[in-house]
């Protein structure tokens, strides 16, 4: 039987997927699995299409330490040398009987104590063009700074939903059938209300001799709750109305299709909404497993013990 026909057309198409039809024209997977956007974007300068501020905000902390560090030692070297290039002899100060190394090392920490303004006064600027040049130097460290800070506050103050996915989903036994799980779990320190669940099935198939993707919305026991702050697993019962119905094992090592999670909840700490995504390929769904208990209670029953290294626990069980 072809996957076309096992997909239960009864089932809610969803119209707001936000992708399109034509399987031809996408590569890979619809969303990666950090929850980005499987797309890469061409046809415009690179500068014009990339915003530098995005960019900072969102790339890990060691690279964002790193661009910083290399911007310092960078736009001092290349005052150091400008100022080497003028005359060495216009920074007062400076032992003339020095090597041109230990002279040019003396103009570069003379061009870091000018950027950070901090002036020790050991070395000064004599004649108009050193002290021109110090003077925009000392702009432009104010400036810099200034951005840097900015960037500091808008990472530490960027709403984030500190949530973390299990790495696959599961077709768990479920009452007299059979459901698709996933579990998510917040592991910051953070107070999440108001969550809000929303999984899409995105499958690849023939029709009319067109390879096509069809996107279904699955409906879930649970896709709201007032409270995340234990382990939330999402769970999507297989019944006769959903596209899953008819699929086995083989079918989703066969097929080509992808889970689509968004997740939305309330931050208490942030004041503001949050919002996670993540994908699973029909390759990440396991079949015949459960998760396995991720919190109990502690050992002298005054608190609930949450093991995050559990999030991925799952035992093989067989469908009777």
């Amino acid at each position: 039987m072809s996957i076309l026909k096992k997909i239960n057309t009864q089932a809610e198409t969803d119209k707001n997927s936000g992708f399109g039809p034509n399987s031809n024209n996408y590569g890979g997977r619809f969303v990666n699995k950090n929850g980005t956007p499987n797309v890469q974007k061409t046809g415009m300068h690179l500068l014009r299409r990339i915003s530098w501020y995005h960019t900072m905000i969102d790339m890990p902390t060691w690279k964002f330490m790193l661009v910083l560090f290399s911007f310092y030692i960078g736009i001092n070297f290349i005052f150091a040398i400008l100022y080497f290039a003028i005359g060495i002899e216009h920074l007062d100060g400076i032992v003339a009987s020095q090597s041109e190394w230990a002279k040019f090392g003396q103009a570069y920490f003379f061009s870091a104590q000018t950027f950070t303004t901090v002036g020790y006064g050991h070395i000064s600027p004599t004649g108009f063009l050193t002290s021109s040049l110090s003077a925009a130097e000392a702009l432009i460290g104010l400036l810099s700074f200034a951005i840097a800070t900015g960037l500091f506050f808008g990472r530490f103050s960027r709403p984030t939903a500190f949530l973390k996915f299990s790495h696959n989903a599961l077709i768990s036994p479920y009452q007299e059938g059979k459901a698709l799980m996933i579990r998510l779990v917040p592991f910051k320190n953070t107070n999440f209300t108001d969550a809000e669940a929303k999984i899409t099935l995105g499958i690849t198939i023939e029709e009319n001799g067109i390879m096509t993707n069809k996107f279904y919305s699955l409906d879930l026991e649970l896709n709201k709750i007032n409270a995340l702050t234990l382990s939330w697993t999402l769970v999507h019962p297989i019944t006769e109305k959903s596209p899953l119905y008819k699929f086995t094992k083989e079918d989703f090592a066969s097929t080509h299709g992808e889970i689509l999670v968004f997740i939305k909840t309330f931050d208490d700490m942030y004041s503001n909404t949050v919002a996670a995504r993540t994908s699973y390929t029909f390759k990440e769904v396991l079949y015949g497993a459960k998760f396995e208990p991720m919190y109990n209670r502690s050992k002298d029953a005054s608190k609930t013990v949450l093991h995050l290294d559990k999030l991925n626990s799952h035992q093989a069980i067989s469908f009777e």
